[in-house]
């Protein structure tokens, strides 16, 4: 899986940097003094490197904990992000990575304690009121989980904060961790939803609806809360249909009792990063659908947008209450 890893002179000796090491006993290893001297350079192809990335073992320094974007929010007053991982095992057209990074390569952040500190000390600040922490920004919260042993580690500093609650984004089935341990109450396990049509055509290397919703009956009967996220919502000319499927499915499945929130969002894309990506792929149907740019950003117009949200609403309504329904457009 990985053929090169890159690692910063400072960390190479960190028992965890050793542990992800082991887990790639024929990989090359090549140190570096700072990641940036891998990751950041111009003169790199998101797109060739993303058919082998390496790995890049790094210390972060600042910014651990970030305030999360307006409107990303599932009912807390106080929410904010953390990236320990930059970039994606899976390779969906319409994530903004591949907009944002000059370099597909994954970056493992091994200093975990640091961002563990600054969640404790963010929490405390506001220990009047419920706060949430929203991991999966900038990856995939379980997709490497194998290798990281994220979940394991952080899970075991959100217990100790019970007004601090953890979301782990994701699209993966790496979930063994998490059914062989007891449930952490202020977890929330959030898995991003397509329909089959729109995944398979997008939503390139990420399991499938089936094996997600696979996973999510699994976590359900451990007595996981469970968060769902149809985000973004992707125009087709019957995207009625194929989202009333998607919802019929999933709450076919799961109970109403064992899910924390369902969010929904459009697609929507900084215009820089936008352009980027459909340089990338400029045979890509996605970006070639009826999109527009206005102030900065490319989404598809606000009447057809509002459509699809009300309609999407709508049919969710039929499931869950208004209580657990959120629209999130960071």
């Amino acid at each position: 899986m990985i053929e090169t890893l890159y690692i910063e002179r400072e960390i190479v000796n960190h028992p965890r940097s050793r542990l992800i090491c082991q887990r790639f006993p024929n990989a090359k290893q090549i140190l570096c003094e700072r990641y940036t001297e891998v990751f950041n350079p111009k003169a790199q192809n998101f797109r060739l490197q993303k058919l082998r990335p390496a790995m890049i073992l790094a210390k972060k320094f600042k910014n651990f904990v970030l305030k999360a974007p307006q409107g990303y929010s599932i009912g807390a007053d106080h929410n904010y992000y953390f990236s320990h991982m930059l970039n994606c095992l899976y390779d969906c057209r319409y994530c903004f990575l591949q907009g944002m990074f000059q370099s597909a390569h994954y970056i493992v952040f091994v200093n975990y304690e640091d961002f563990q500190y600054e969640i404790q000390q963010t929490a405390q600040s506001v220990a009047e009121s419920e706060i949430h922490f929203f991991s999966g920004y900038d990856c995939d919260s379980l997709a490497m989980e194998p290798i990281t042993q994220f979940v394991d580690s952080f899970l075991t500093t959100f217990e100790a904060i019970p007004h601090a609650f953890l979301e782990l984004r994701t699209k993966s089935t790496q979930i063994r961790s998490l059914l062989e341990r007891p449930v952490v109450p202020n977890c929330i396990i959030a898995y991003s939803l397509a329909p089959h049509e729109t995944s398979k055509s997008v939503e390139h290397k990420a399991p499938s609806l089936a094996k997600r919703l696979d996973a999510l009956e699994k976590l359900q009967s451990c007595g996981w809360k469970l968060g769902l996220r149809f985000d973004p919502i992707i125009y087709q000319s019957n995207y009625q249909t194929q989202y009333r499927e998607l919802f019929n499915k999933v709450f076919s499945r799961l109970n109403l009792n064992s899910i924390h929130s369902v969010s929904l969002g459009g697609f929507r894309l900084p215009e820089k990063f936008f352009r980027k990506m459909q340089k990338l792929y400029p045979r890509e149907k996605l970006f070639a659908g009826p999109l527009q740019t206005k102030s900065g950003t490319t989404a598809y117009s606000t009447p057809l947008e509002n459509a699809m949200i009300e309609f999407c609403t709508n049919e969710l309504l039929k499931y869950v209450p208004e209580s657990l329904l959120f629209r999130c457009d960071p």
